[in-house]
C-alpha cells in the first residue's frame, strides 16, 4: 500500500464518521487551545514586566522597610523597628560607587485649583528623579536640589493631571493645593503612560519632606540608589546593608532588592504559572488520548470484517498496524491544527477587547503543540492498530 493510498484511506476513514471524529478531537482541541492562550498571556505578561524593569536599567536597587525574608511581624503588629529615614538615605547616598538616591514616600491625596480637583497619585521625591528613574521634563523646571529634610512647596505634575485641573490653560506658576497645602507648579513631566497597571500622567511629585507629613508617615516608603556599575551590585548592596545596619542599632530591619532579584522572583512566577498551564493542557491532552482510544477499539470492532478482507487481499499485519495508527495521527493531528488555531483566535480577540493585556505567543509552542498532537495520536492509536493488526482474516471475515 502506497503512502498516498494510506493517506487517502485514513481521511476517507475519518470523514465517514464525522461527529464521532469531531467529538474525538475535541479534548485534543481544548487542550491545545488553553495552552496557547494562557502560554500568551503569560509571556506577553513576561515581557511586559520586563521591559518595565528594565526602563530603569540593571544598575538600580530598591531599599525598603522590613524585612522580608524573615519569619513572624517585623515589629509590633507587623511594623519595622526602626523606619527608613532622610538620615538613612543620606548616609546611603555617601557610600563609594553610589551615584545618586532617591528617598521616596507616595500615596494619594487630592490635588484642587479653583473649581477643578483630582485624586490622584503623590510621589515625594527629590531632585535626582528624574536621573534614577529615567523621567523625562516636557515643560518648566523638576524639583531643585538641596537638603531633602527641607523642600520647599514645589510641584511637578503629570501632563494627564494638568490636562484635568488647568485645561488648555498654562499651568506654571499656578498654585495648586494638595492634600490641604498650597504648592507652585514649577514643572510639567513628559507623557509616561501606564507602568505597571498605575497611570504615570495623572501624578503629581513633591518634595519628600512635604509628603511624609501629608501622608502622616515617620518613615520613608523606599529609597531607590543609583549605583555606577552592574559588576558592582553585590559589593555596592553589602556596603548599604552594613551602613543602615549601624544606624538602625544592629537591627537589619530593611530589605535590600537589585533589579536582578526582582528579574529572578519575576522568572519564578512564570514558571510557576507555566507549570500550572501545561498542567491544565495535560489534562486536556490525556482526555483527548482516551477519547481517541476509545474511538479507534470501537471502530476496529466495527471493521472487523473489512480488516478480515484486507487481509485475505494481501494486506500485511504492518499496513494494517499503519492504517489504524495513521487514522489516530490524523484525528489528533487535526484536532492540535484546530486547537492551534482556536487559541491564536481567542488570543487576538482578547487582545481585541483588552488592549492592556500584554500578549505574545511564542512560535516555539505552536511548533511544539504541533508535534505533541502527533505524538498523542500515535500514542493512543497504538493499541487498536495493533489488536486489528493480530485479527485471523478467517475469523475477521466470519464476524460479517
Amino acid at each position: 500500500m502506497r503512502t498516498r493510498d494510506l493517506i487517502r484511506y485514513t481521511t476517507s476513514a475519518v470523514a465517514s464518521h464525522r461527529l464521532r471524529s469531531i467529538l474525538t478531537m475535541l479534548g485534543i482541541v481544548i487542550g491545545i487551545a488553553s495552552v496557547i492562550l494562557l502560554t500568551s498571556i503569560g509571556e506577553g505578561t513576561r515581557q511586559y514586566i520586563l521591559s518595565e524593569f528594565m526602563q530603569f536599567g540593571a544598575n538600580l536597587l530598591q531599599v525598603t522597610p522590613g524585612r522580608s525574608k524573615t519569619t513572624g511581624p517585623a515589629g509590633v503588629f507587623g511594623g519595622t523597628l526602626h523606619p527608613l529615614t532622610l538620615d538613612d538615605a543620606a548616609a546611603v547616598a555617601r557610600i563609594p560607587g553610589v551615584e545618586k538616591v532617591v528617598p521616596v514616600a507616595f500615596g494619594t491625596a487630592r490635588v484642587e485649583s479653583s473649581d477643578r480637583a483630582r485624586s490622584v497619585f503623590i510621589y515625594g521625591v527629590t531632585a535626582e528623579m528624574t536621573d534614577v528613574w529615567k523621567f523625562k521634563l516636557r515643560q518648566g523646571s523638576f524639583l531643585p536640589p538641596g537638603d531633602p529634610r527641607h523642600g520647599a512647596p514645589l510641584a511637578v505634575i503629570g501632563p494627564g493631571l494638568k490636562r484635568e485641573i488647568f485645561g488648555d490653560r498654562n499651568a506654571l506658576g499656578e498654585h495648586v493645593r494638595i492634600g490641604g497645602e498650597r504648592f507652585l507648579v514649577i514643572g510639567i513631566m513628559a507623557p509616561k503612560g501606564y507602568m505597571l497597571g498605575i497611570n504615570i500622567d495623572d501624578a503629581a511629585y513633591i518634595p519628600v519632606s512635604r509628603a511624609l507629613p501629608i501622608f502622616n508617615r515617620e518613615g520613608l516608603m523606599e529609597i531607590d540608589v543609583l549605583f555606577s556599575n552592574v559588576s558592582a551590585t553585590h559589593a555596592v548592596s553589602e556596603s548599604i546593608r552594613k551602613s543602615l545596619i549601624s544606624l538602625h542599632r544592629g537591627d537589619e530591619d530593611f530589605t535590600i532588592v537589585t533589579q536582578t532579584e526582582m528579574l529572578g522572583t519575576l522568572e519564578d512566577v512564570i514558571r510557576i504559572v507555566s507549570a500550572a498551564v501545561l498542567g491544565i493542557g495535560a489534562i486536556s491532552l490525556i482526555v483527548g488520548a482516551i477519547g481517541i482510544l476509545t474511538m479507534m477499539w470501537i471502530s476496529v470492532n466495527e471493521r472487523t470484517a473489512e480488516i478480515g478482507l484486507a487481509k485475505a487481499l494481501g494486506a500485511t499485519n504492518g499496513q494494517i498496524l499503519m492504517l489504524f495508527i495513521g487514522e489516530a495521527v490524523m484525528l489528533s493531528t487535526t484536532g492540535g491544527i484546530i486547537g492551534l488555531a482556536t487559541g491564536f483566535g481567542l488570543s487576538r480577540l482578547l487582545g481585541y477587547f483588552v488592549p492592556q493585556l500584554p500578549l505574545a505567543t511564542p512560535i516555539e509552542f505552536a511548533v511544539l503543540a504541533i508535534g505533541v498532537s502527533f505524538i498523542v495520536g500515535m500514542l493512543s492509536g497504538v493499541l487498536p492498530a495493533r489488536r486489528a493488526a493480530m485479527l485471523d482474516p478467517v475469523e475477521a471475515l466470519s464476524a460479517e
